[in-house]
């Protein structure tokens, strides 16, 4: 039987581990997303082309997702806080540079560092979890970091546009780079190591290697990745389009636009407490069937509205269903991919997150060839990726095979 990790610590330093792990799963999604409303001014201070400035985001997402493919592995080799320091300073020092520079090249390179430097956090969270926890805390823990993964995308343009408002866009980087500093200060002062020597995976390249073929190869953990990819690339086709949709197209005002977007957020904050708590009680994977079938249901109602022309009032709601889905989802595929990899509880994690990061890279652009118009472009890549993930569902993780009790 396993034993808690998380229960041999004092209440005061379970609580700061907690803390830096929500700060962890933050700094991803805000180091990506929290100078989108900065586009216009960075574009028109240098002179950019509408293609430049995203390649400025593209470069944080590659990083953001290469990162995440070699850190969790090398946290389960030499333990969970080296990587991780490493990692927060890096994202640190490019921060402070991004805030330094001069030159739009010399911008997108410390934007693809800072992106590596982020990964560290989004992964070595999620082994840190399953390092700390089992069986219902560990389902506990999973939900309060998927909460904070799926509203911080959603968060963040929100709270960058205020600040924004009052400051040049150099003053996000000074303030990413002061978020990254918290958590070195906080990993170095009041964590411990949850990857004692004893634990660690041993061997080189070919080992590590290794280890990425084991989690592949679990038809559980590759199911819910799977499942977890298509999830977030469908909520991503929503951040992605919703403003130029409820405001180009539908005419919402910033305000408008701000209200419907918080009411979507609190959708995934109720699916996650609600998801988390489900499968405790029915097991992860039927979780996902309804979670599922709730994204294509939401998704045939983006077009439904469309088809009926009856304005952006209805489309609310389908909406809202969607990112109640999606946050459903999320808690689920995190605990199927790594309950059964606590020893590779780094790698597990490290190829979870950046699926999901390219798959939710690639959909941005394909979205962006077609006029936005209408919801159209953005309902039917939200219904592909919500049959994708339901078709992973059913034919690679199969819930029918797995026990109900067995994982949770």
């Amino acid at each position: 039987m396993e034993t808690d990790l998380g229960r041999q610590f004092s209440r005061r330093r379970r609580i700061a581990i907690i803390v830096t792990l929500g700060l962890l799963t933050g700094l991803g999604p805000f180091t990506i997303d929290l100078y989108l409303p900065a586009f216009p001014v960075l574009k028109q201070e240098w002179s950019l082309t509408d293609s430049a400035v995203q390649v400025t985001l593209s470069a944080t997402t590659l990083g953001f997702a290469m990162g995440q493919l070699f850190v969790g592995t090398l946290s389960d080799r030499f333990g969970r806080r080296l990587p991780l320091i490493l990692c927060s300073s890096l994202h640190v020092i490019s921060s402070v540079m991004v805030a330094l520079a001069g030159s739009v090249e010399f911008l997108i390179v410390m934007r693809a560092l800072q992106g590596v430097g982020a990964a560290g956090g989004a992964v070595v969270a999620m082994a840190m979890t399953r390092d700390l926890f089992s069986g219902k805390p560990l389902v506990v823990m999973l939900s309060r970091l998927a909460l904070i993964s799926g509203l911080a995308p959603i968060i963040a343009p929100i709270v960058g546009s205020w600040m924004v408002s009052f400051m040049p866009w150099r003053g996000v980087f000074w303030a990413l780079a002061g978020y990254g500093l918290i958590i070195v200060l906080l990993v170095s002062l009041m964590t411990v190591e949850t990857r004692p020597p004893a634990a660690r995976t041993t061997g080189g390249v070919r080992s590590l290697a290794r280890g990425f073929g084991v989690v592949a190869k679990d038809r559980v953990a590759a199911g819910a990745m799977m499942v977890a990819a298509f999830s977030f690339g469908g909520l991503f086709a929503y951040v992605s389009s919703s403003s130029v949709l409820l405001q180009e197209v539908y005419g919402l005002t910033v305000r408008g636009f701000g209200t419907v977007f918080a009411i979507c957020s609190f959708g995934v904050f109720i699916g996650v407490q609600l998801g988390s708590r489900a499968a405790q009680r029915y097991g992860a994977q039927w979780v996902l069937v309804i979670s599922t079938t709730l994204m294509i249901a939401a998704s045939l109602g983006v077009l439904a509205v469309h088809a009926a022309d009856v304005g952006h009032i209805p489309l609310v709601p389908a909406l809202f269903l969607f990112t109640f889905g999606f946050g459903s989802s999320a808690p689920c595929t995190q605990l199927l991919v790594l309950q059964n990899h606590k020893e590779r509880s780094g790698t597990a994690a490290s190829l979870m997150g950046a699926s999901s990061q390219i798959v939710g890279s690639l959909v941005g652009p394909l979205i962006g060839l077609v006029p936005m118009t209408s919801a159209v472009p953005m309902g039917t890549a939200m219904l592909i990726c919500a049959v994708l993930a339901t078709a992973a569902l059913w034919l690679v993780l199969r819930p029918r095979t797995l026990p109900r009790g067995a994982l949770t």
